[in-house]
Formats: structure tokens, C-alpha cells, sequence
């Protein structure tokens, strides 16, 4: 923990990195007290808010990848067993997590890599199940890079924002308040869109039957 606490207080382009791959591997750690207060010193004059976005975006692709590597070369019993280990429970995972995000992978297909990692608990753990369904790495790659890359954005549009209306003292709490916010607001855009083409389907569906009658 000190370790952790000694680089948020030295954020720069190699620990923003560090710290994102640490937070897309299994191991739980917010994204949103990395990316936005790393923008909120680019606003500042520090650092440059479009790299912080890359680097960002770059440390959860490897995390991501190390993720995938793990399910598919060990296999879904050996995973099981390390989530069901002290190792696993240590790093807060749980077999309903892991069938949680297997579950949202299935239902969505190669795209849950993308849509996933905007989405609380299924954006660490999505990986996995990409690995253990094999899917083709280029695909998973390209998926998971437009989806951190989205919600790295995301983050780093309210750090940058915040600067203009709360003093550093305050960036945390405030941290923790709009990404609260933001979260409702992709789950309810996420579902919405999903109605949207699960109804698409159903009149496509009914109209296929009525024309076989």
C-alpha cells in the first residue's frame, strides 16, 4: 500500500502506466484515482493530458493481456482453482466474478471486450473469459484498446474538468462523486442500446416467421 500510495502521489507517464496494468490484471485497483487526477495536473501545466490517455490506455492493454495469456494457456479448471485459492481470494476474486464476466462474454460475443471494460467489476476481469474462449488476439487487442482507450478518455475529461472548479484538496471526493455518476450514466446508455437491438431483432425475428407463413 505504501508503494502504491507513494506513486499516486508521483504520477507521471511510466507510473500512470504501471498503475493501469496493475489495474486491469485481477488485482483490484480503481482506475479513476489514476487517469482523472493525473488530467487534473495536464490541466495544470504538467503533464499532457493526450498522453496521459496513451500511456493510460497502454498500461491496460498489457494488464489485459496478461489477463488473457493466463486463461488461455492455463485452461478454465486451472483459473477456477486459483480464484477458489488464498492467492485468488487475496486479490478479491470470486467464482461468481469470474461467471459473472464469463456469462457477459458469452451473451455478447468477441465484442464484451470492448463494451466491457466500460462497465464496474466485468471491466478487470473480462479478459479471462476472452482468454479461456481463445478468441483471436488481434481482435482482443483492438476490442480492449477502443474500450479502455474510451473510458481512459472518460477519466480523463473529468480530471481535466475538475481543475477548473475544485481546489487539489478536494479533487478525491469529487473524484468519487461524478464517477458514481458516470457509471450510472454508461450502465443505463449500455442497456439502452442493448433493448434497442434485442427489440431490433425480435421485429427482424417476427417478420421472418410471418413471411415463412
Amino acid at each position: 500500500m505504501n508503494l502504491t500510495s507513494s506513486l499516486l502521489d508521483n504520477l507521471n507517464y511510466g507510473t500512470i502506466l504501471l498503475l493501469m496494468l496493475i489495474e486491469s490484471t485481477v488485482i483490484p485497483f480503481p482506475s479513476e484515482i489514476v487517469v482523472a487526477p493525473a488530467a487534473y495536473h495536464a490541466a495544470a501545466g504538467y503533464q499532457n493530458v493526450f498522453l496521459v490517455v496513451l500511456f493510460a490506455t497502454i498500461g491496460a492493454d498489457l494488464g489485459a493481456t496478461i489477463n488473457y495469456a493466463f486463461a488461455y494457456y492455463l485452461g478454465r479448471p486451472l483459473v477456477y482453482r486459483f480464484v477458489r485459492s488464498r492467492w485468488g481470494k487475496l486479490c478479491l476474486l470470486s467464482e461468481e466474478k469470474v461467471k459473472k464476466s464469463e456469462k457477459y462474454f458469452d451473451d455478447h460475443g468477441v465484442v464484451a471486450t470492448l463494451t466491457g471494460r466500460l462497465l464496474p467489476v466485468i471491466r478487470q476481469l473480462i479478459s479471462v473469459p476472452a482468454g479461456l474462449a481463445k478468441m483471436n488476439f488481434g481482435k482482443f487487442i483492438l476490442y480492449t484498446t477502443i474500450g479502455a482507450g474510451t473510458w481512459n478518455a472518460i477519466l480523463a475529461a473529468l480530471g481535466w474538468y475538475l481543475h477548473s472548479i475544485v481546489p487539489e484538496s478536494q479533487l478525491n471526493a469529487k473524484i468519487d462523486e461524478y464517477s458514481e455518476y458516470i457509471k450510472i450514466v454508461i450502465v443505463a446508455l449500455f442497456l439502452l442500446v442493448a433493448s434497442y437491438f434485442i427489440v431490433k431483432t425480435l421485429i427482424k425475428r417476427n417478420k421472418t416467421k410471418k413471411q415463412g407463413i
